[in-house]
C-alpha cells in the first residue's frame, strides 16, 4: 500500500519560511498530478497547490500564489512545498496528496486517491 510520509511544519513568525516534504513509500511516484491542501478546524480542506507530471506545470490558490512553490524530485520520490512570507491565516494543517488516475480537477480534495498524516504549520504574528 502506498505510504505518503509527510516532514516539516512547525511554528514560524509572520514572514518567515517553511518547507514541508512528502515522500512516497512502497512505489515510485505517481506519474498523475500530487497536491498540497490544508484545513483549518470547521472548515473543509482547502487547495493549495498542485503539480503535473513530470513537474513543469503547477497551480496554486490565489491566496498562496507568489509566496508558495511546489515542487517534486521524482528520483527522490519526494514532493516538497516551500512556503515562504508567511501570514497568520496560513495556519493549518498542511496535507500532501496524490493522483494514481488522470482526473478532471486537481483542486478538489475528493479526487485525490492518497493522502499524508497531515502537518501542523502554525505563523504567529
Amino acid at each position: 500500500q502506498v505510504q505518503l510520509g509527510q516532514s516539516g511544519g512547525g511554528l514560524v513568525q509572520a514572514g518567515g519560511s517553511l518547507r514541508l516534504s512528502c515522500a512516497a513509500s512502497g512505489r515510485t511516484f505517481s506519474r498523475y498530478t500530487m497536491g498540497w491542501f490544508r484545513q483549518t478546524p470547521g472548515k473543509e480542506r482547502e487547495f493549495v497547490a498542485a503539480i503535473l507530471w513530470p513537474g513543469s506545470i503547477t497551480s496554486y490558490a490565489d491566496s498562496v500564489k507568489g509566496r508558495f512553490t511546489i515542487s517534486r524530485d521524482n528520483a527522490k520520490n519526494t514532493l516538497y512545498l516551500q512556503m515562504d512570507s508567511l501570514k497568520p491565516e496560513d495556519t493549518a494543517v498542511y496535507y500532501c496528496a496524490e493522483q494514481t488516475t488522470l482526473r478532471h480537477s486537481y483542486t478538489q480534495s475528493g479526487l485525490y486517491d492518497s493522502w499524508g498524516q497531515g502537518t501542523q504549520v502554525t505563523v504567529s504574528s
